[in-house]
């Protein structure tokens, strides 16, 4: 796998704001992450995702689930944050899939679309993914809508299509597919 830089991706320069922090996610994180999500998700999944669905989204219900998260010693939570606000999110553990040979799953990252393609989410990525070797899990996957412009973004970090399985939203069937690293030393290597 050709090594990445922090400031580059697939070849691409990206410059994240010096000011911008990844750190862990703390309870009083919750109500900014459940912002985050539910602006993402209407932004990255319109015209993927049935509208109902984005229409029902809601901030309250996320700021419950994210407090429930957060507090999951199970799970590693990190944000991304700029001055006064938090701009994305990721979390994993644990796989919680039957794909055997990945022992850790990255479950979400998420960014406002302003902080998108700037190398915010490789970072994101790269934070839970130390988590996760840190505490003994050497591979990863990670699932994600193949119609999502995300999959670019895990091709670009080595990641391969290990499966793919179809999901009901609303009324339609979509396809998930999933991208992995039998090593996931080989996506946190210093850059």
């Amino acid at each position: 796998m050709r090594e990445l830089s922090l400031s580059f991706i697939g070849g691409k320069r990206v410059s994240t704001p010096a000011d911008l922090a990844i750190r862990p996610a703390i309870l009083q994180d919750a109500a900014a992450i459940a912002r985050v999500h539910v602006d993402s998700w209407r932004t990255t999944y319109r015209d993927i995702v049935p509208d109902e669905i984005l229409a029902k989204l809601s901030y309250e219900e996320r700021e419950r689930l994210w407090s429930r998260v957060v507090t999951d010693p199970k799970q590693f939570t990190f944000v991304a944050e700029a001055p006064a606000r938090i701009v994305g999110f990721a979390n994993g553990g644990r796989n919680r899939g039957s794909e055997a040979e990945y022992s850790g799953e990255l479950y979400a990252v998420y960014l406002v679309q302003a902080h998108q393609q700037r190398g915010v989410g490789l970072r994101l990525t790269v934070a839970v993914a130390r988590e996760l070797e840190r505490a003994g899990m050497r591979s990863m996957i990670v699932w994600v809508l193949r119609d999502n412009p995300a999959c670019a973004f895990y091709r670009k970090l080595g990641g391969q299509q290990v499966a793919s399985k179809l999901i009901v939203m609303g009324d339609r069937s979509l396809e998930e597919v999933a991208f992995g690293w039998t090593e996931i030393r080989d996506l946190i290597r210093p850059r």
